[in-house]
């Protein structure tokens, strides 16, 4: 049981450092009041997290058997479902490929209009052709047509399923051109669209800078990995961190380099643009 104790010691010592870590970033303040929570809140991990948690808990013990490091029954667990998340573009490339799907939409639109005829219409024929990025967010602007919205509530609902500032943009145009009725819209929809398609570009340019600190990051970590498995495994060197206080020192040392791999993963997520359309943005206009 000797072992155990110091063991147990550098894994309360690696969730503090991530607690402090994530204590640290900064987020959002909300001004709503918060919801009631249940007397048993319930943690939903997806299927794919809980299978590299069982992978990796199986794993860690396997290590521990055939090391004698206890620690590694809760590090490998972290490791493998952590470091996926960590190493991660964090969903930059379905945001991009959400902008691009409004460009596209926002083109066929104006094409549409181009023959003469109502917005309302042009809105309903492009359900043919709507990319799949946003297939869902056009349909339900669509049934909310047909249930006889009005265009305007209409339009505001479906900047609200987009939640993003750039789909504020199109819907604020879209919002002028239901109420004025005026001839104009199509051109402006192409040159709102030719806007749209240089904001793509120029994310998909910054995400291929940022790609790159994340694959070096990737390799060295992979390297250091392979690299501790091999000494660990053929010779003496790293024979100190089996005993209770080489553990303790093990695990703030990791702990440390997944610190420094959440700093530079904060460091480079980008900030989402503030919207200007629905309720949230009339409330953060108001404070």
């Amino acid at each position: 049981m000797t072992p155990l104790i110091p063991a147990l010691g550098g894994a309360l010592i690696v969730a503090g450092l991530l607690g402090v870590i994530v204590g640290l970033t900064p987020q959002p303040v909300s001004t709503a009041a918060p919801p009631r929570r249940p007397l048993v809140r319930r943690v939903v991990v997806s299927r794919r997290t809980g299978a590299l948690l069982l992978g990796g808990l199986v794993a860690g013990a396997v290590v521990a058997l055939l090391s004698g490091w206890l620690l590694a029954v809760l590090l490998v667990p972290v490791a493998v479902a952590g470091l996926p998340v960590l190493l991660s573009a964090g969903g930059a490339a379905e945001r991009i490929g959400r902008l691009e799907a409004l460009e596209e939409w926002v083109r066929s639109l104006s094409g549409v209009l181009t023959v003469g005829v109502g917005l309302e219409q042009a809105l309903i024929a492009t359900l043919r052709s709507v990319p799949d990025p946003i297939r869902g967010e056009v349909g339900r602007l669509v049934a909310r047509l047909r249930a006889r919205w009005s265009t305007e509530a209409a339009l505001r609902a479906f900047a609200e399923d987009l939640n993003d500032a750039t789909g504020d943009l199109i819907v604020a145009n879209l919002v002028l051109g239901a109420r004025r009725r005026g001839t104009g819209l199509a051109s402006v929809l192409e040159s709102l669209a030719e806007s749209v398609g240089a904001d793509v570009r120029a994310r998909r340019q910054i995400e291929a800078d940022r790609a790159k600190p994340r694959t070096t990051a990737r390799w060295v970590t992979i390297i250091t990995v392979v690299v501790l498995v091999a000494l660990a495994l053929t010779g003496q060197y790293v024979a100190p961190y089996r005993t209770g206080l080489g553990q303790v020192v093990l695990a703030v040392l990791l702990a440390a380099y997944a610190g420094v791999l959440v700093w530079m993963r904060q460091m480079a997520a980008g900030r989402p643009l503030p919207r200007f359309l629905g309720e949230r943005a009339r409330k953060e206009a108001t404070r």
